[in-house]
């Protein structure tokens, strides 16, 4: 896990969490939660329900699943869901995202880490990159399949001793319960590009260049 990877999850957690400790506890998995080089469980409140999952057993792992498209918990039983540096090494990840719809609660969310550059790197694939418009995208597909789903923020966040640059998404499954989550990640931080927030379309810190193009530019 690179050092963005944890920085960007213990913010969401510090801007997200109150709504959920404020009721007590809250269930969250994180899809994809193998411990390597670190573990978001780390970041997480600890008197939040956490289960890891992946598709084979390793550290951090409490749940192997035997499909990579089907989510064993049932409808609306989920307050959070995590998923950093996975989306990319998933062949069919917009499946993915129905799937972890499905098992959210109406007020619950859904963190996305995703890089939006960087290695090619195969664990078994590698697929995808996500770029500023992603959660956008993904909100469109939900509403397709008639999710009333919502994009609190997205952002794609500065390097920081890696050549990763992450995009970050947050997801409410119901925007009607918008008045829980007042707070915004991206109010907190000024290293990122192209940040959107709900309610504009106006992005945040626009740059028509990624930062791997502005730094070759600068030399």
């Amino acid at each position: 896990m690179h050092p963005t990877a944890m920085s960007n999850c213990k913010l969401f957690f510090d801007t997200y969490a109150a709504s959920f400790l404020a009721k007590g506890q809250a269930r969250v998995i994180e899809i994809g939660a193998q411990d390597v080089n670190g573990s978001l469980r780390e970041v997480a409140p600890p008197s939040f329900e956490y289960v890891g999952v992946d598709f084979v057993n390793g550290k951090g792992v409490d749940v192997v699943l035997d499909d990579p498209y089907s989510l064993p918990f049932e409808d609306c039983s989920i307050d959070i869901v995590l998923s950093s540096s996975c989306f990319e090494h998933s062949e069919m990840f917009w499946i993915v995202f129905l799937e972890i719809l499905r098992v959210l609660k109406p007020n619950g969310l859904f963190y996305l880490n995703a890089p939006s550059n960087g290695n090619f790197h195969r664990h078994p694939v590698d697929c995808w990159r996500f770029f500023p418009d992603s959660g956008r995208a993904l909100v469109t597909w939900a509403k397709r399949n008639s999710i009333n789903v919502a994009l609190l923020e997205s952002f794609v966040r500065n390097q920081r001793d890696a050549v990763w640059n992450d995009l970050v998404a947050v997801f409410l499954k119901d925007d009607q319960f918008m008045a829980d989550f007042p707070l915004r990640m991206q109010d907190s931080i000024t290293d990122f590009q192209n940040g959107l927030v709900y309610g504009s379309d106006e992005f945040r810190a626009y740059s028509e260049f990624p930062e791997d193009q502005l730094k070759l530019r600068a030399l």
